[in-house]
């Protein structure tokens, strides 16, 4: 007797719209049954918030996807997706993104005002490395603590929304790694000469 065919698995069922509405239900009744008030009204909250997140996305895309493409740069309604913070940040939260990582990080540090550059990526530990591209070194601008702060923030607000697989931020000065500024040693002039208007006399060994 032949061996049967292996069956082909069944890919996943779509969630239906209403199955979910009705299982979004169900567990409110299940937290709110048990007595504790503030858990089933942080549970309606939490639902709430969650509905009003992903209903600003999908508003977010009907818009992008509504505006003409620009056929002068070539791009299509999906780079204009790509390019909406609140939209990349949908997808990339359920492993939806088209890019890879180091796509998805260029993109985000281009969204920063002040420039930095990547040192490293940890996939492992979600650390990323950057290094400040400015002359002041720390952030940018007047090079102040309080800039390097207010960049550091614009970073870490950018990947989240681009990259939440960064979950650590280490920022470089541009100045570790610049190498220290040469002194010049000049010789003692010859007795006889004069330096800035002064004789140097020459002295007995």
């Amino acid at each position: 007797m032949s061996a049967a065919a292996p069956s082909a698995v069944a890919p996943p069922r779509a969630l239906d719209a209403v199955e979910a509405g009705q299982r979004v239900e169900e567990l409110l009744d299940r937290l709110t049954a048990v007595g504790d008030q503030e858990v089933g009204a942080a549970a309606e909250d939490l639902v709430r918030v969650l509905m009003d997140f992903y209903g600003a996305g999908l508003a977010r895309i009907v818009d992008r996807l509504s505006t003409p493409a620009d056929h002068g740069t070539g791009s299509g309604p999906l780079a204009a997706l790509l390019d909406d913070e609140l939209v990349s940040s949908l997808l990339a939260l359920h492993d939806l993104h088209p890019e890879d990582i180091g796509t998805r990080i260029a993109r985000a540090l281009d969204s920063v005002r002040d420039p930095v550059e990547v040192v490293g990526f940890d996939e492992e530990t979600g650390t990323l490395r950057l290094r400040s591209s400015s002359e002041a070194g720390d952030g940018g601008g007047c090079g102040c603590p309080s800039t390097g702060a207010a960049t550091r923030r614009s970073v870490e607000d950018a990947l989240a929304c681009f990259v939440p697989e960064v979950n650590q931020v280490e920022m470089e000065s541009s100045t570790t790694d610049r190498e220290p500024p040469l002194l010049q040693i000049a010789t003692r002039p010859p007795a006889g000469t004069s330096v800035a208007g002064q004789a140097v006399e020459a002295k007995a060994p």
